[in-house]
């Protein structure tokens, strides 16, 4: 089984482009902290290439940003290439089957969150009086 899921935050904004067949494929690249610091108790960062195919490519085309946190869920894809100079390399991917956007609307700086909605999850603050204990 080939299954991956990540979490983390866009590292730049998603680029759509339409393939030789017309499919759509939106390409974009997802920053995850690793769950543990290293010796001088800073923690290392995971960079993930991602491609998301068809509709879903173009919702997160729409809708993602650089810096909004995101959930992927896919397959890795390994594939080897020659760079400009003759060199070979290997690019590690992940072909997205989900992409859940995890960001509030409206979260990128400088954004009017009054439309948004409730920031605390839809709970109100009661008094203390109110409580039944």
């Amino acid at each position: 089984m080939n299954r991956i899921v990540i979490i983390g935050n866009l590292t730049r904004d998603p680029e759509l482009r339409q393939i030789n067949t017309g499919a759509s494929v939106c390409s974009f690249s997802v920053a995850v902290n690793r769950k543990f610091p290293n010796s001088d108790g800073s923690r290392n960062v995971d960079y993930f290439n991602v491609s998301a195919w068809r509709q879903l490519g173009e919702n997160c085309h729409k809708f993602l940003k650089k810096g909004r946190k995101v959930a992927v869920s896919g397959e890795l894809q390994v594939r080897q290439y020659d760079d400009k100079d003759g060199v070979k390399r290997t690019a590690v991917d992940i072909n997205a089957d989900e992409v859940e956007f995890l960001s509030p609307r409206g979260a990128e700086e400088g954004a009017d969150m009054s439309d948004s909605g409730p920031t605390d999850g839809g709970m109100a603050p009661v008094a203390d009086d109110n409580l039944p204990f």
